[in-house]
């Protein structure tokens, strides 16, 4: 079971509004480490349910690698806006349009990753215009439609946002016993932070669940559209996932011809349950792309 986000963001890092050709979406901006050289930047996308507050705890450790990193809520996600009622409005094509705004005014190149429904919304990006981008990371997302019992929940709650308010559904998840996962797993947190998850959760416009929520049961798989794109492609997941089981994603990292890293001691979100092996592998991969671009200019000027 994951644990929750830590909502207060790390030493150095800036929360604000980031002023894009699409709207205005809030983030947590940290920058590379005091004395270390800038070696790339990170645009980071949270999953279903989630925020930019559930890579808090990568942030620090990333910066120590040389690398800035940016973590967006997407339209309609916790502290961006977006409309209430019209869920045409978070149509997948809108937010990948959404995430290539963003990289832009980030400023690109960027190396691109996504948790969950985030992985699917960067896949669109990239398939849309790989050019923004150094990289893809696909954390604990799959090639297609989350499994059938995520599905079950996912409904559950639409069925729920039909005839009830965002606050009424908070206090009936609460109310469930045992506590479960939803498929970000950031709902079940215990008593910890349980204010905090309040808020984010009240900051979601029902439209963009519900929207999102049907992505997630009807995406198609699109792995051989997105390896043809031909970006250095890394997945990564725990080492149990019952969103996306983990043999599938071992199959997709296959097709894609990806690096593949499963985190130990980790379920659907590794970026709380093992921040710091979370961090690594995310930064020993960029150094990797970073090494590979170098000798790829020196081959290219001997």
């Amino acid at each position: 079971m994951s644990r929750p986000p830590t909502f207060a963001p790390p030493p150095g890092a800036r929360a604000y509004t980031l002023h894009t050709a699409r709207g205005e979406f809030a983030v947590v901006d940290s920058p590379q480490a005091e004395g270390v050289a800038l070696k790339g930047t990170a645009l980071l996308l949270p999953g279903f349910t989630g925020s930019k507050e559930d890579f808090n705890p990568l942030h620090e450790a990333l910066g120590e690698r040389g690398y800035r990193t940016v973590a967006v809520d997407g339209r309609g996600q916790y502290e961006s806006d977006g409309p209430e009622d019209d869920e045409s409005a978070y149509a997948q094509g809108e937010l990948a349009r959404d995430v290539l705004a963003q990289a832009a005014a980030v400023g690109t190149p960027v190396h691109l990753v996504g948790h969950s429904l985030g992985g699917q919304i960067a896949r669109a990006a990239v398939l849309l215009d790989r050019s923004p981008f150094l990289s893809l990371t696909l954390m604990s997302s799959g090639p297609a439609q989350i499994s059938v019992s995520q599905q079950q929940r996912v409904k559950l709650l639409r069925d729920a946002l039909a005839v009830m308010n965002m606050a009424e559904v908070w206090e009936a998840i609460q109310a469930m016993e045992p506590p479960e996962e939803t498929e970000t797993g950031e709902l079940d947190a215990g008593l910890a932070d349980q204010e905090d998850l309040r808020r984010r959760w009240l900051g979601n416009k029902p439209a963009q669940l519900i929207a999102t929520g049907r992505q997630l049961c009807t995406e198609p798989d699109r792995v051989a559209e997105l390896a043809a794109t031909a970006l250095p492609f890394h997945v990564l997941s725990g080492s149990r996932d019952d969103t996306w089981p983990v043999p599938l994603l071992d199959d997709m990292a296959l097709r894609l011809r990806a690096h593949r890293t499963v985190v130990q001691g980790a379920e659907h979100s590794p970026n709380t349950d093992q921040p710091r092996a979370t961090a690594r592998a995310f930064a020993d991969f960029w150094d990797r792309i970073t090494a590979d671009g170098q000798s790829d200019q020196h081959r290219g000027s001997g």
